[in-house]
């Protein structure tokens, strides 16, 4: 009988054990996704309920810009010397560079001290509090240092309402406090957000019947190649339009008008601060429902990257930061980049930036990349998310909803990382914006997450 010849072919699967091969992960990945007994009484099931309470309200959220505070301390009176950073908590012996520099800057701004060399003196000797954006109903760009005397923007959501509040971007690129830049002209900026800009766009907000509904210009964003996170062009010139409408009215100062306008038209980034707010009122209202294992905030402060999960109270779940991938200005490299950093990964958590990145292709001219790792992106990220919404179309998936709602259970059984587009800062002070790039959140966050959840509910039955 001759030898059996069998063919070479070979099926490559792309696969790995649940849990990455970690027995106890693997396990609570099943206790949460899989244990379902035939009553529907189990936890997965009760996950799986307050999954889809959560991200029914994340649909239902009707995000609206209604007032600015002519300062932070508006909004909490009790804020003394405090000031509000990026991502999950950190101390001022741990921040990075830039984010130390966005300190600097901000108590020269607030007049705490007289010197670069006072103000780090001050930080460092326990003179000024430190606390997350996020703990406080707030968000911020790269930095994301808020501080008393500071200008925001204050949206609500209609439907559930929620606040949520952000700073306004910031005109001079690079030379700018969210990228930890400090100085006289820093400070001259800020002063004049606080002096012009803001009172202006507060008489434009009170002069909208019922403020500006943003959900609708989000959404006709993304049918105009933004992404909402790193690309605001559409967005920015239909705020712009907008507010035109409101402030040419008879009394308006007009210098000030005409400043402000200038500043929405020559700036595409403009409408960042409200999109991070909108997508931060959406998502505090589906935070703490109880067993959810959706996130609701994603958020980096440079060193680490935090996760908060509905179902988990106000617990930070963190991992280190990692450098983004991308493309860099010229004279500028990987080796003098600073690992990632920003509350704006908000957007990611809503559904937006890299998550509907198949709406803006041309996005990676910015970030690094082609057009059909755009459409990739969105596709991967439905494999982690609990549903698509059907606000937030993309025309070049056929108008599919984008992917909402990460699931950390998803994450862990998928192994994919949720992806983030974003900017990059020089990892020395005062340097500034050297990039931007693509960047994944650590896995750590997650695994992290998923195990104090199946933790809180071990008596489950």
């Amino acid at each position: 009988m001759g030898q059996q010849r069998y063919g070479a072919s070979v099926l490559q699967l792309d696969w790995q054990p649940p849990g990455n091969g970690d027995p106890g992960l693997a396990w609570d990945l099943a206790r949460a996704t899989h244990d379902r007994s035939a009553d529907d009484k189990s936890l997965g099931s009760a996950i799986d309920r307050a999954n889809a309470e959560a991200v029914a309200r994340v649909l239902r959220a009707e995000p609206t810009w209604v007032d600015v505070a002519l300062a932070a301390r508006e909004i909490w009176p009790a804020m003394g010397r405090t000031l509000l950073h990026a991502g999950p908590p950190i101390s001022w012996a741990e921040m990075c560079g830039p984010m130390r520099g966005a300190v600097i800057g901000a108590i020269l701004y607030e007049n705490w001290a007289a010197t670069a060399a006072e103000a780090k003196e001050l930080a460092s000797s326990g003179g000024i509090r430190f606390a997350p954006c996020h703990e406080w109903g707030a968000v911020g760009p790269m930095c994301g240092i808020i501080s008393p005397s500071m200008p925001l923007v204050v949206v609500a959501d209609r439907a559930h309402d929620t606040r949520a509040f952000a700073p306004f971007m910031e005109a001079g690129g690079a030379r700018t406090l969210r990228f930890g830049a400090f100085g006289d002209d820093v400070s001259s900026g800020l002063k004049w957000i606080e002096r012009v800009l803001a009172p202006t766009l507060k008489t434009a907000v009170t002069a909208m019947d019922g403020g500006l509904a943003l959900k609708p210009i989000i959404a006709q964003a993304l049918h105009m190649s933004d992404d909402v996170h790193n690309r605001n062009t559409a967005a920015t010139l239909m705020l712009l339009r907008y507010v035109a409408e409101s402030l040419l009215r008879p009394g308006m100062q007009k210098d000030a008008v005409a400043d402000t306008l200038g500043t929405l038209r020559s700036d595409d980034m403009f409408f960042l601060s409200f999109s991070m707010a909108a997508c931060k009122a959406t998502m505090d209202a589906a935070h703490g429902v109880p067993f959810s294992s959706m996130v609701t905030a994603m958020a980096r402060n440079g060193v680490n990257v935090g996760i908060r999960v509905s179902g988990l109270a106000n617990e930070w779940f963190s991992g280190p930061a990692d450098v983004p991938v991308g493309l860099y200005l010229p004279g500028f490299s990987e080796e003098q980049a600073n690992p990632d950093i920003g509350d704006s990964a908000i957007t990611e958590t809503s559904g937006l930036g890299a998550f509907a990145m198949a709406a803006a292709p041309a996005m990676v001219q910015f970030v690094g990349g082609t057009p059909q790792d755009a459409l990739r992106y969105s596709r991967e990220m439905a494999r982690i998310t609990i549903t698509r919404n059907p606000g937030f179309t993309l025309p070049a998936l056929d108008f599919v909803g984008s992917p909402v709602g990460i699931d950390i259970r998803k994450v862990i059984d998928e192994s994919m990382r949720p992806v983030i587009n974003t900017a990059i800062a020089h990892k020395e002070p005062g340097m500034g914006i050297i990039g931007a790039g693509l960047v994944q959140a650590p896995m750590q966050c997650f695994t992290k997450a998923l195990q104090a959840l199946v933790a809180k509910h071990a008596a489950f039955e």
